[in-house]
């Protein structure tokens, strides 16, 4: 078997394998899932933009597409993502006005298992132009991942699913990301796939700055703030520590 598809396949089963820590809810307090979840926000947010700035865009550009068609992909990139959620915005908001049955939650459930579809082919196609980029930009992700699904799993929960179902049903959503990488990887057969890089680095950039800073942002406990840059900032930094080390 060809070792890209080995990759691909290992990390997509990993990247579901992380809705499991959704699990993680049941035995913490609130207060202790706050203190521990937003420093996870604040990193996740830092590792995006580090792997999107350090490693993706510069791995474009060397890639022999033009400079503009780089940052034109980083940009389709960043605005497919805000496409995306103001479309479940509306879509929850049209929702709202008749009675539904939980529709936050399905939300949830739809919107992760597409935002899943769309990173396990970016993700995958970072892979089949670099197995060591591949790794990078997976470890971003699961950063990102790793809140996200704690998050989700608690929304589940509150919105009344039995917690073992939102488990399931968080876990299926994930499982959509190895459906994308798999897609991508026989895709790249007929195409030319390396511009899922670029693209790729626009989504990291709009989840890291629109959706993850802005919930550490406006903290108004000035320890916790600098907590947060902290953590905002190590994650980034350890990208481009693994840069620098990479071209070394």
């Amino acid at each position: 078997m060809d070792p890209v598809l080995l990759w691909i396949v290992g990390s997509g089963l990993l990247m579901s394998a992380i809705a499991l820590v959704g699990s993680v809810t049941l035995v913490l307090s609130e207060q202790t899932l706050q203190r521990i979840l937003l420093p996870l926000v604040a990193f996740a947010a830092g590792s995006l933009l580090g792997g999107a700035f350090f490693h993706m865009i510069p791995t474009g550009l060397a890639a022999g597409l033009e400079d503009v068609i780089v940052y034109a992909l980083v940009l389709a990139g960043f605005a497919t993502f805000f496409g995306l959620e103001q479309f479940l915005h509306w879509h929850h908001c049209h929702r709202a006005e008749v009675a539904c049955k939980k529709p936050l939650s399905y939300l949830i459930l739809i919107g992760d298992g597409l935002h899943n579809f769309l990173g396990g082919l970016a993700v995958a196609g970072t892979f089949l132009i670099d197995i060591r980029l591949g790794i990078i930009t997976w470890l971003a992700a699961a950063a990102h991942e790793v809140p996200q699904e704690l998050g989700d799993f608690g929304v589940l929960v509150h919105g009344g699913w039995p917690r073992r179902q939102a488990l399931f049903y968080n876990v299926l959503s994930a499982l959509t990301f190895l459906v994308g990488s798999v897609i991508a990887y026989f895709v790249s057969f007929r195409f030319d796939v390396s511009f899922l890089v670029p693209f790729a680095a626009g989504n990291f950039i709009y989840i890291g700055a629109s959706d993850l800073i802005p919930e550490v942002k406006t903290h108004t406990d000035l320890k916790a703030n600098i907590i947060h840059f902290a953590a905002f900032v190590i994650g980034a930094m350890l990208m481009l520590a693994v840069k620098l080390v990479l071209e070394h």
